[in-house]
């Protein structure tokens, strides 16, 4: 049982502390799966980690600015980055609902938007708050169809009935609510005259503005309905097709599962039930018996190991100063997952993807870096496990980990080893 326990928690969250894996064997399997997907309102740890506050974008009614005025909001840009990537770091790190979490991290890496194109921290936590807000999948689409940064991200900003872009509208059908091969051309291009007249203002985070002329207000035809279409109502009709719940159980199976192993029929069913509360399909998965078939299926991305290494080891970003947190920042994005910057509108990619040998070296770096700043005392082989909510050893970790009398540096392999990365 504390095995089962312990996957359920790794995959659940970003990587359980020592006590809170002892907490939870003691709870039991099922109530700790309803603790993690009905949460209480009240978390101890993210309340200690308030929103930043940004203000407005620097750029904001500066419509030809000159050389000095853009290096002074590039500097203003860059400085409100930073405080948004300390703040949610934090926030992962010491949130007592790492389901919360972890599910929020999730959806950011569905809804893949990148500040890397658009530039402004403003539109991006604007963009994780309608993500963290939202109580259903219907709600949380409706939200994202009309946001700044996934507009501007999708080139909706130039779709107009004059002249129709198609990005927004292939990737809403592909990528975010149906799945490919659940809709056809047509279906591409009736969507994207759906999403017509849509503008941002780096003013309004919030969302994008609605300009009624540039609209096509003409009927269109989405998967056989003839309807005139705007974007909420498509969203909407989206959310109410059987591809719909079916796409959505995948990819959370994709994620907290296996991305070797195709979702089991009948543990698909069992979570299209649950739709459009992910919480509840997260808790048809984890009480599903083919969940705890799939250990070891898991290679940890790069933010899920180094947010767990943080948490396991008790270091908090809050307390980074400027240079430590871009170090840290710099090893991510060599990494290859750098928060808020998903390569491409696909997301970050899974598996075996993150092993590469030249990741390897960065990660270990990396390790090293933490266990220094953790500052370990004497170490046990069994120890270095118990802190790092490592089930066991292999024969060939443990000899290795046997052989080192340094605590950093036992820390630092325990870091890197196979047990870690692989859940």
């Amino acid at each position: 049982m504390a095995a089962s326990v312990a996957l359920l928690l790794r995959r659940a969250g970003f990587g359980p502390t020592s006590a809170e894996l002892s907490d939870a064997i003691g709870r039991g399997y099922s109530a700790t799966v309803s603790e993690l997907t009905t949460p209480t309102a009240r978390d101890p740890g993210a309340q200690s980690t308030p929103l930043p506050n940004l203000g407005i974008d620097p750029y904001n009614d500066l419509p030809n600015p000159t050389k000095e005025q853009r290096a002074a909001a590039d500097v203003k840009r860059g400085a409100d980055t930073e405080a948004l990537h300390r703040w949610w770091l934090d926030r992962v790190t010491v949130a007592n609902r790492q389901a919360v979490e972890k599910l929020v991290f999730f959806w950011h890496g569905h809804w893949a938007t990148s500040i890397r194109k658009f530039g402004s921290p403003q539109w991006m936590l604007a963009q994780h708050q309608k993500i963290r807000e939202s109580a259903d999948f219907g709600a949380m689409a409706r939200k994202m169809v009309t946001d700044p940064a996934l507009v501007y991200w999708l080139d909706g900003q130039l779709n107009s009935k004059d002249a129709p872009n198609e990005n927004l509208g292939r990737e809403l059908l592909e990528l975010f609510m149906l799945g490919i091969g659940n809709y056809t051309e047509s279906d591409v291009k009736a969507a994207g005259r759906a999403l017509t007249g849509w503008r941002v203002d780096l003013g309004v985070p919030q969302t994008a503005i609605f300009f009624r002329d540039s609209h096509d207000a003409a009927e269109k035809t989405v998967l056989g309905v003839t309807s005139k279409f705007t974007a909420t109502s498509l969203v909407d009709f989206l959310a109410t097709q059987p591809a719909c719940p079916r796409f959505i159980a995948s990819r959370l199976w994709f994620r907290y599962a296996s991305a070797e192993v195709p979702i089991p029929p009948v543990t698909q069913d069992r979570m299209i039930a649950a739709f459009p509360f992910p919480n509840l399909m997260l808790k048809a998965l984890f009480t599903d018996e083919a969940f705890q078939a799939t250990a070891g299926h898991l290679v940890k991305q790069p933010i899920e190991w180094f947010v767990g290494a943080l948490r396991q080891l008790g270091i908090r970003p809050a307390g980074f100063s400027s240079t430590v947190l871009q170090e840290m920042l710099f090893g991510l994005r060599s990494l290859g997952q750098m928060p808020f910057a998903p390569p491409s509108v696909g997301g970050w990619p899974s598996g075996a993807a993150w092993l590469t040998p030249a990741t390897a070296q960065v990660r270990f770096a990396l390790a090293a870096r933490l266990a220094e700043m953790a500052r370990p005392p004497k170490l046990t082989v069994e120890g270095l496990a118990d802190t790092l909510a490592v089930d066991t050893w292999t024969d060939r970790t443990y000899a290795a980990l046997k052989g080192v009398s340094e605590p950093r540096r036992m820390m630092t392999l325990g870091l890197v080893s196979p047990e870690y990365l692989v859940t």
